[in-house]
């Protein structure tokens, strides 16, 4: 289908689409666009990470003096 043709038929073309159809958009016969159904997508959930994480037991441990040092503010 060509752009002109798109431009004017927009909501049928729309319609085709929610349908399941494909359509091609053409510039001087050259196609340069798809129209196309989105997939749906399922809602995200948090979570799900559940074990690939491991967080050490010392996470919220003092860091050791000499490194303290380094992050001195004078």
């Amino acid at each position: 289908m060509n752009i002109h043709a798109a431009k004017t038929h927009l909501s049928k073309l729309v319609e085709r689409v929610e349908g399941g159809e494909e359509i091609v958009i053409a510039r001087a016969g050259t196609p340069v666009a798809r129209l196309a159904p989105l997939a749906v997508r399922e809602p995200r959930r948090p979570g799900g990470a559940e074990g690939m994480v491991n967080v050490h037991d010392d996470f919220d441990d003092p860091l050791p003096a000499d490194l303290q040092r380094g992050f001195a503010v004078e």
